[in-house]
């Protein structure tokens, strides 16, 4: 294999699934109109500017981070709530999950000189504790900017996901995610990968959604990213994809610490905006027998 397989924005749920499921990554080409890339670098180049580069080798001396893209972009909302890309999430996460969620939202900036970052897999963010059964992410990089192997484009390596964890691969096994600008990288949280140095003299923009299962932690706390404050006015799809939502049953609920406060008492989140899904009480509303059966785990 010499390069990543790249399909068009009319692809099928069922080719993309089946190529992710053979190379753990694959490329969309052109899903984001090319109007909306001015916008995103207008409403991230503060926060990038404003930013530090990073203080090792893996996050990079020459690289610059931002995240809480939620609350900042209303243009990163738009890539957040995807429809083609939600759908693959569904599709490809739903064998572990009753729902998932937003995870991580990042825009990183490879400036020249930048060297390459050690390949990983992003499921090593909660250490060797999930078995490797379970495929924990589902993960998105949209180039904002062309990506090249000159500019520091994401390195893969293709079915790394199937590897033994300490199988090492070899130089032509790894290839460089090269894509135009608008296009989207999709991969797994079980491939090897990591990003590419930047041999030219201009930075390279790419913005990373990560999608994970909904009762995992998330690596981007996305309640302190985008506070309730920020979070009343979005799409309340959106909030829910963040995890202003309930995971099943009883996963997520919060009860406010103020007085005089009833309804947010064993709560969903969604209360928070005044949307009424009914509080649950675990001795009175038990419709899944969660209660009853807990007493006979170890829990």
């Amino acid at each position: 294999m010499t390069e990543l397989v790249h399909v068009k924005s009319d692809a099928s749920i069922e080719e993309i699934l089946e190529i992710i499921d053979r190379d753990a990554g694959i490329i969309i080409d052109d899903l984001l109109p090319k109007k909306l890339l001015p916008k995103i670098k207008s409403q991230l180049s503060p926060y990038l500017k404003d930013s530090h580069e990073g203080r090792d080798e893996f996050s990079g001396h020459k690289t610059r981070r931002i995240g809480a893209l939620i609350a900042r972009s209303t243009a990163c909302q738009d890539m957040a709530m995807n429809d083609l890309i939600n759908n693959l999430c569904l599709e490809f996460l739903s064998p572990f999950c009753e729902n998932y969620q937003l995870h991580f939202t990042q825009a990183i900036s490879i400036g020249p000189n930048e060297t390459e970052q050690i390949l990983h897999r992003d499921r090593g963010v909660w250490g060797g504790y999930i078995p490797r059964t379970i495929e924990t992410q589902f993960s998105t990089v949209w180039a904002v900017d062309d990506f090249t192997k000159e500019n520091g484009a994401t390195r893969l390596v293709p079915g790394s996901h199937k590897w033994d964890k300490d199988r090492e691969p070899l130089p032509e096994e790894i290839l460089c995610a090269e894509m135009k600008a608008g296009s989207v990288l999709i991969y797994t949280g079980s491939i090897l990968h990591g990003g590419g140095p930047n041999k030219t003299n201009k930075n390279r923009l790419g913005v990373f959604m990560h999608y994970t299962l909904g009762w995992l932690r998330q690596e981007e706390n996305q309640y302190l990213s985008c506070p309730p404050k920020i979070a009343k006015d979005l799409d309340p799809k959106l909030r829910a994809l963040m995890g202003y939502s309930k995971a099943g049953y009883v996963l997520g609920f919060f009860s406010s610490p103020e007085y005089g406060t009833e309804e947010l008492e064993l709560a969903s989140p969604e209360r928070l905006f005044g949307i009424k899904t009914g509080t649950f009480d675990l001795i009175d509303e038990d419709p899944e027998g969660l209660v009853k059966n807990s007493s006979n785990r170890n829990s």
